[in-house]
């Protein structure tokens, strides 16, 4: 096993890959991370006995719970492999790179969180622990790593305005409904059902299964170009005077620490409504 400083890597199952998440106190995403998982892929890409990379967080509460804006002046600029600026370059190689990857997810997963799991090629949730949302209305700002790309590809366009406009959360059961995750599996089955599908898929011929996901990827797969213009959104909305005034006050609601708010992000998105009432 080895470790980065946001994520361990499991390389002990022959094809497969485990990666798992873990950035006390809530796994947020900072984009030091962002740099690892390039790296990640990269190292998967040049090993070609690895057919599989699974996704998981060693958090049960919190998968990503969303991405540390308090650090987003250190996001890198400098394009990867794939041309794009660092997170689009991690979600287009992900979702074209020849091994298969599966999001194994329990917790809250939001925002980047959610972005992530989206380029992912499969995801499977638990039904008891899994909560997805894109809250990025809440504090005035876009969604910017690929939620506005991929949902309304996955569960079509009056649906993905309900997820994004509303930014309340979806358990594991309304988010296997709409198509946003696979399949919603009971918690104590869940690691046994990834499992059983990662070894099936390391077992097959790694050229194959690239050659038949690039044919899938004809069909709902966002180019990076449009994601990178909803990345560039994200990035100058956080200096807008909207977006500021309903984000003043949330390290006091308990933002980016494990606290109610945190837990229940969606349904607290109304306690951050500016106050009208002064002039």
């Amino acid at each position: 096993m080895s470790a980065a400083a946001y994520f361990t890597v499991d390389r002990t199952t022959p094809g497969v890959w485990r990666a798992t998440f873990s950035n006390p106190p809530i796994n947020l995403l900072p984009p030091a991370a962002i740099l690892e998982l390039q790296d990640l892929i990269t190292a998967v890409e040049a090993e070609p006995s690895v057919n599989v990379l699974v996704f998981d967080s060693a958090d049960p509460d919190f998968f990503i719970a969303h991405f540390e804006t308090a650090k987003s002046a250190e996001m890198p600029r400098e394009a990867g492999p794939s041309g794009h600026s660092p997170w689009i370059d991690v979600v287009v190689r992900l979702s074209r790179s020849p091994v298969i990857s599966l999001a194994k997810i329990r917790g809250r997963t939001r925002g980047v969180g959610s972005e992530f799991v989206l380029a992912c090629d499969m995801r499977f949730a638990s039904r008891q622990r899994a909560i997805l949302g894109q809250p990025e209305v809440g504090v005035g700002l876009p969604p910017g790593g690929g939620a506005l790309e991929w949902l309304p590809r996955l569960v079509g366009r009056s649906r993905a305005l309900e997820i994004v406009l509303s930014g309340d959360d979806f358990d594991a059961e309304v988010a296997e409904r709409y198509g946003w995750i696979n399949r919603a599996v009971d918690d104590d089955q869940l690691d046994s059902f990834v499992e059983d599908l990662a070894r099936r898929l390391a077992s097959f011929d790694r050229e194959t299964l690239g050659a038949l996901k690039a044919l899938v990827n004809r069909v709902g797969v966002p180019d990076g170009d449009a994601i990178e213009a909803s990345n560039q959104a994200f990035f100058a909305g956080l200096n807008h005077p909207a977006a500021l005034v309903r984000r003043d006050g949330l390290g006091a609601l308990g933002y980016g620490q494990r606290s109610d708010f945190e837990l229940n992000f969606g349904r607290r998105l109304a306690d951050l409504q500016p106050d009208h009432s002064a002039g």
